[in-house]
Formats: structure tokens, sequence, C-alpha cells
């Protein structure tokens, strides 16, 4: 027995199809709406096999009745654009090419991460050899000529493990507070801080953090613009150093305030508040 082809169980599919023309989409919390010929532009995708179901019911809905993906909403919108057009278009430095490339392999679109893995490969292949040998037939007195053009060439590129990165600060805050003792005991109650926030660009807080940062105040932001609204989804100030640290950053100015918010009438035990601002910077 012959098989349908997927091109035209695709053009049958929008005919007969349980879908309105117009679809809700919910990725991550973030909402898309397109036509169902655009979800439907690239047979044999995962998007593809969702629509082109005859029972809408089977797939997963929000509290809204859209359709719901659980994946990157803020990387959906590359793989919605190129759905469109077949055409991959990125901002500038780009910074989460390799994210975007396992989305693309999530949602079977082999022809985009082909579009992604060349970038990669290029960037690979520098860090790992820097410096082409010569094929050249070597001439006398070449040999220092081509080591003083080598120690030039070494100095002028960066090394592997810090070619690509951008200068830039980030900024780490949190609010907390303690208990001082009577007489000022250096047995202070300490108590968990609630919550590290992040100041700085997108793209580098994301490059820093990955996806220990939740975005979910500012899902929206380009990623060559600022923002104050990400914070860790952890709480060790330590986790978050050792992660600047890895990523080639350094301390340059810290600043804190703190004010006495309650006192204990009876044990005389008081309250303090405090809020901590670490400023990093890579060169």
């Amino acid at each position: 027995m012959a098989l349908a082809d997927p091109a035209s169980c695709a053009k049958g599919g929008e005919d007969s199809s349980p879908f309105p023309d117009i679809i809700e989409l919910n990725v991550g919390g973030q909402v898309y709406i397109t036509r169902l010929p655009t979800l439907l532009s690239v047979p044999g995708s995962r998007l593809w096999q969702m629509f082109t179901q005859q029972n809408a019911r089977s797939l997963a809905r929000d509290s809204k009745g859209r359709f719901f993906v659980d994946r990157d909403g803020f990387l959906f919108r590359y793989i919605l654009d190129y759905m469109r057009d077949q055409q991959l278009v990125l901002p500038e430095h780009f910074p989460e090419r390799g994210r975007l490339q396992r989305e693309a392999e999530y949602f079977m679109l082999p022809e985009l991460v082909k579009l992604l893995v060349p970038k990669l490969s290029e960037q690979n292949s520098l860090g790992d050899d820097p410096c082409q040998s010569d094929p050249e037939e070597p001439s006398p007195g070449g040999d220092t000529a081509r080591s003083l053009g080598s120690a030039a060439a070494s100095a002028a590129l960066p090394s592997a493990g810090t070619e690509g990165r951008r200068a830039g600060f980030i900024t780490i805050g949190y609010r907390g507070s303690y208990t001082l003792g009577r007489d000022s005991q250096t047995d202070a109650k300490f108590r968990r801080v609630a919550r590290i926030m992040v100041c700085g660009k997108t793209s580098l807080a994301k490059e820093v953090f990955g996806d220990t940062l939740n975005e979910s105040r500012d899902p929206d932001r380009p990623p060559e613009r600022y923002t104050s609204r990400y914070y860790l989804k952890f709480t060790f100030l330590e986790q978050a150093f050792d992660k600047l640290a890895d990523a080639g950053f350094h301390m340059v100015a810290c600043n804190s305030t703190g004010t006495c918010a309650f006192a204990h009438e009876q044990t005389d035990d008081r309250i303090w508040t405090s809020y901590t601002e670490y400023v990093f910077y890579r060169e």
C-alpha cells in the first residue's frame, strides 16, 4: 500500500482541517498569532504534525483556549519567521544561536538546522586552530621572519577562550534582612536571600546565566537592549559570582545600605534590612 505524500496531505488537511485559519499559540508563556498555512509550510515538521491531526482536542491548551507548546517563547519568533518564508534572519551579534539550533531540532526543521550549524562549526574551527600553517617552501631567513609574523599575529588575535566575548557591565543586587541580638552579639541570625536581581544588557545576562536566568518579568527584551527586571532561579550569591568569574567578569565596585526596621521590645533583638549591589565588568 503506497503512503500518501506529506505535501499532498498538508494540502488536503487545509481543506478539511478541524483548525481555524487563524491560530493562537502560547509558547512558553508567549502568545503568537499566525495563520494555519504558515504552520503547515514545512511538511513533516513537528508543527505540521500537530496541525494536520483530525482531532484538535488532543492538543494541549492554556486557560484561554490557545494551543500550548512548552518551549522557549522568546526563540520561537525566529522559528515562526523561518516557517513564513524559509529564510533565516537574525539580529547582529545574536548570542543564542546554539539554543536556537536546539529549538530547530525539536521542531524538526532540518533545513533551519543546516543554516545554523555552519556558524557554529566556523567558530569552533577558529578556536581550535587560529593560525594555519604556511604551505609554501621555506626560504633562507624565512624562519626568522615567519616567527616574528606569527608572534605579531598571536598578539593581535584573541585567545580561544575569549574569542567573541564582548565587553560590558553586569550588576547583581539583592535585598536581605538579618536579626542582631543584644549588645551586637556576633551570633546574628541571618535570613535567606529572597531574590538575586540582574541588571545589564540582555545578551550578556543570558550568556552568563543561561537557563538559570528568570526572564518572566521582561520576556520580550531584545538582545541589545538593557534590563533591570531579570532575576536568578537560585539564591546563592557565590553561585552567581562563580558564573560571572567563569565568563571572564571581575568585580569593580559594590555598595550596600542598611536600616533597622524593627526592634523587639522583650529580647532587644533588632531586625535589619539591607540592599546590596555588586558591579562586574568584562573587558
